[in-house]
């Protein structure tokens, strides 16, 4: 059986960061939030990676299991 796929998703102006992770993915999702927020060709930063690890670690302590954590992570824009 699979696991649902949970989605994480960030605007910034006309950019979008969606990050799609399973739930025995949340490390490395976290994890890919914070090398994102080390990239300076981004313009994803460390508070976006604070909130939305606050939300991937809310989610957990909530028992929400609709937030995953396999990380397939790139960043889009239009």
């Amino acid at each position: 059986m699979s696991e649902d796929i949970n989605v994480l998703a960030l605007v910034k102006g006309k950019e979008r960061y969606v990050f799609l992770f399973e739930d025995s993915q949340r490390a490395e999702a976290l994890r890919t939030l914070g090398r994102f927020a080390s990239n300076t060709e981004l313009s994803f930063n460390w508070y976006d990676a604070a909130v939305l690890s606050q939300k991937i670690r809310n989610s957990v302590e909530a028992g929400d299991e609709t937030l995953p954590h396999r990380a397939n992570l790139t960043p889009w824009e239009e």
